[in-house]
């Protein structure tokens, strides 16, 4: 029973380690942790946010906007450029639009993530040692 359980867990992180490198991860999980600041200090009574029109929506829309850019780069790792770009566009755009970017923490784990997303490349095969042995 133990050793199912713990095979189950190796295979479990074996998965995830691979998912891991596969994708931007670390960009993505920034990006969101950026987004989920700026939206928590922009949270306020729904009354209040429909009463005060687009200056109270505005931290809702650019924190789920990048915590959305921040996902979506998981499913599909080919759009990190177009999604870390407009992550990082948001993220500077919540310093005007919400509460300082989430008094500065949002803005910054934003930049972070987006610059970490778009600067991530999948990992490259190593030529075969043959290959590297021909001079070439």
């Amino acid at each position: 029973m133990l050793t199912a359980g713990l095979n189950l867990a190796r295979s479990g992180w074996s998965w995830f380690r691979a998912f891991r490198r596969t994708r931007p991860f670390w960009g993505s999980v920034w990006l969101v942790v950026g987004g989920w600041t700026v939206l928590k200090f922009s949270l306020g009574a729904i009354h209040l946010v429909t009463v005060t029109g687009f200056n109270a929506l505005s931290g809702y829309l650019v924190g789920g906007g990048m915590m959305l850019c921040g996902l979506i780069p998981l499913a599909l790792p080919r759009q990190r450029y177009t999604f870390g770009l407009i992550g990082t566009v948001l993220a500077v755009v919540s310093l005007v639009l919400s509460n300082l970017g989430g008094f500065l923490a949002g803005m910054l784990f934003g930049v972070l993530g987006g610059a970490m997303m778009v600067g991530w490349g999948p990992r490259r095969r190593r030529r075969a040692v043959a290959d590297a042995g021909s001079g070439q």
